[in-house]
């Protein structure tokens, strides 16, 4: 297998998980509020990691200058991307979230234009178009009156969404100078101390810092914590960086409408939400928009 193709069944692997992550939060938030859901599920990512480079006999060595370079990424992702995505689930069904989360490639295609001097050709274009088009029709259908409250939730989604795309053009510039190890474990650890340092001044505030770990207590959210670690975390984070270092950060980001379907079929066969005719016509044209975008002559970059 070619090192384009490995990035390609990376990128649908990523976007498998990512499309179940909608479904797990929902299950984690009913035990535990989103900050704990955050904090334990990177506490467990970023133990999973030492235990690996435990086993595998892995030393980093990290410099100062190397780290300042790296954190805007992990910022970008896991700090912000999860924030956001976790609040926003709040106010706003997974299926919602998903189909907002989808416009990734739309923002990543113009932040790598302008940052990256990627230059997509028109049938790439026209291609992530159509896949955001049949997301745009999913949404439509679905109606697009909302309450405030559910408008709030699509905010915070889509404050997500432009995270994700400010990482994936990121990402595509630091895989290049530092190794898939050393950014995969920068992320988690900054994951792993921003969000218990928030919980825990949280609980310290409400008083019920005894209450941290009473969530592992309930079955289904330790499950859904452990996916939402291992999985969602962890395995994404290598996953999307290794498909970034050999892929254009436009052509990789389509890919998170193949999580758009997921996180659909799984908010129906597992959350008990609805299907109609408009998700399985809308699935049909984010497919062949995301093929048509990764089938297309290979994106040209602009010299400087």
């Amino acid at each position: 297998m070619s090192e384009l193709n490995k990035a390609y069944l990376a990128s649908l692997i990523y976007a498998c998980i990512i499309g179940f992550s909608f479904m797990f939060v929902k299950i984690a938030l009913t035990a535990a509020t989103p900050l704990d859901t955050l904090a334990h599920r990177f506490s467990i990512s970023f133990l999973a990691i030492l235990l690996f480079f435990f086993i595998r006999k892995i030393q980093l060595t990290i410099k100062f200058r190397d780290l300042l370079s790296i954190l805007p990424l992990a910022l970008f992702y896991p700090a912000l991307f999860f924030s956001f995505q976790a609040f926003g689930l709040l106010y706003t069904s997974s299926s919602e979230a998903g189909i907002i989360q989808a416009t990734v490639p739309i923002f990543t295609l113009a932040f790598a234009a302008y940052f990256l001097k990627e230059r997509s050709t028109l049938r790439q274009k026209l291609f992530t178009c159509l896949s955001v088009a049949g997301v745009i029709y999913i949404f439509a259908m679905k109606g697009l009156a909302v309450e405030l409250t559910n408008s709030k939730g699509i905010l915070l989604i889509l404050f997500s969404t432009l995270s994700a795309a400010s990482y994936n053009v990121l990402a595509r510039s630091l895989t290049k100078r530092y190794s898939l190890a050393i950014l995969t474990y920068i992320m988690s650890l900054l994951g792993m101390l921003l969000f218990n340092g928030m919980a825990i001044i949280q609980h310290m505030f409400n008083n019920t810092l005894s209450q941290y770990f009473t969530p592992f207590t309930d079955k289904n959210f330790l499950i859904a914590t452990i996916y939402l670690g291992l999985l969602s975390s962890l395995v994404t984070s290598f996953l999307s960086n290794y498909a970034l270092s050999k892929m254009e950060a436009s052509k990789m980001s389509v890919f998170n409408n193949f999580a758009t379907l997921v996180t659909i079929f799984a908010g129906v066969f597992y959350l008990g939400e609805n299907l109609e005719a408009f998700h399985l016509i809308g699935g049909a044209i984010i497919i062949i928009g995301v093929i048509g975008a990764n089938l297309g002559t290979p994106t040209k970059k602009r010299l400087p």
